[in-house]
């Protein structure tokens, strides 16, 4: 994405995801709020979007962060709220093997007490490899976790899957995770 549609798929996560008071906006149970509510409160707080530019933010995201409803009226992000929301996604069996990406200052506590949702309402697991080593890098130097999700669905860890592909569960203790170091020490 160019550096313009990057600093306002950010500025979108913000509001969709943690801070929707920031600009004077309240999401449902759900967390959708209208289009043209999202646009002008954009514009009120310095942050002009077109409706044009939002559709093709929307379409355009490798990321697929957020979605609009079947109308196209309403929009919400996917996924990563801090803020309390029900996204309402059905259990899903998962694939046999998931990736977390993650900074490797985080390795330590990893090892001791699994992934947390922290102040998220999920652990976001990723499909491939490759996902799980962009989302790794927004933090520094990544590692690359492979997680065991059918061991863990065997032991009755409920998994849900999103729209855009995103794995999520309440946690994953230590004991499903593999630990490699680097990305380098994966290939």
């Amino acid at each position: 994405m160019p550096g313009d549609a990057v600093r306002t798929s950010k500025f979108l996560s913000l509001v969709l995801r943690h801070q929707p008071e920031k600009i004077g906006i309240s999401l449902d149970e759900a967390g959708w709020v209208g289009v043209d509510e999202l646009l002008a409160a954009c514009a009120r707080h310095g942050v002009t979007i077109t409706r044009g530019e939002l559709d093709e933010l929307v379409a355009a995201s490798d990321k697929q962060r957020f979605a609009f409803n079947d109308d196209r009226t309403r929009i919400r992000a996917n996924q990563g709220h801090s803020v309390q929301v029900e996204l309402g996604y059905a259990q899903a069996d998962p694939p046999a093997v998931l990736f977390h990406g993650t900074p490797t200052k985080f390795l330590d506590a990893i090892r001791r007490e699994g992934l947390k949702k922290m102040q998220r309402h999920h652990v976001h697991l990723s499909p491939t490899r490759e996902t799980a080593e962009k989302v790794g890098q927004r933090r520094g130097q990544e590692v690359v976790l492979t997680i065991d999700a059918r061991r863990m669905h065997a032991d009755g860890i409920t998994f849900y899957r999103t729209p855009n592909d995103v794995w999520l569960v309440d946690a994953v203790p230590a004991e499903y995770i593999t630990f490699r170091e680097t990305v380098d020490d994966q290939t």
